[in-house]
């Protein structure tokens, strides 16, 4: 058996949960580097999600505190959707995927582990990168750190 060890997650594991919307508490702290904002827009920002599926995994939420996506105001909405298109076309310059996930989880049945908070995730894909372990193991490996993703996006926005 092979063991891969990934001891970053055990601080998310053994650590105290933060209380309140991190998709509102992270904006509001204007540290864009230490929680990987990559670019702020007008009514939506773009950040890293801190527990990717592959590397270039973004999330885009809107400042506006809402869990359906119905209840944004249209320049809101708009913005929402510029920044999928814009998003799609910095990963792939940066990171050429062969395809893209691109999704919200509405509701905590459907997933949502934000699900106060409306937001999109836009998931690079490449040939491959669902090999056996997701299935025998439970497991993911994401083969980059956060910090050198965020440096190879940041300012790309």
């Amino acid at each position: 058996m092979e063991h891969i060890w990934a001891p970053w997650r055990i601080q998310y594991i053994l650590g105290e949960k933060p209380e309140g919307c991190i998709l509102c508490d992270k904006p509001a702290e204007k540290k864009d580097v230490e929680n990987y904002i990559l670019y702020r827009g007008k009514t939506n920002f773009i950040m890293l999600n801190s527990y990717p599926y592959n590397p270039g995994h973004l999330l885009i939420a809107p400042y506006s505190h809402v869990s359906d996506p119905g209840k944004l105001t249209e320049e809101e909405r708009n913005e929402h959707f510029e920044l999928i298109s814009k998003s799609l076309e910095v990963l792939k310059k940066a990171f050429d995927p062969g395809g893209f996930n691109i999704g919200a989880n509405i509701g905590k049945v459907a997933g949502a582990g934000i699900e106060d908070h409306f937001h999109s995730h836009i998931v690079p894909r490449w040939q491959g990168d669902t090999n056996y372990i997701p299935v025998l193991a439970d497991l993911r490996v994401i083969p980059q750190a956060l910090s050198d993703t965020y440096q190879m996006l940041r300012g790309k926005f």
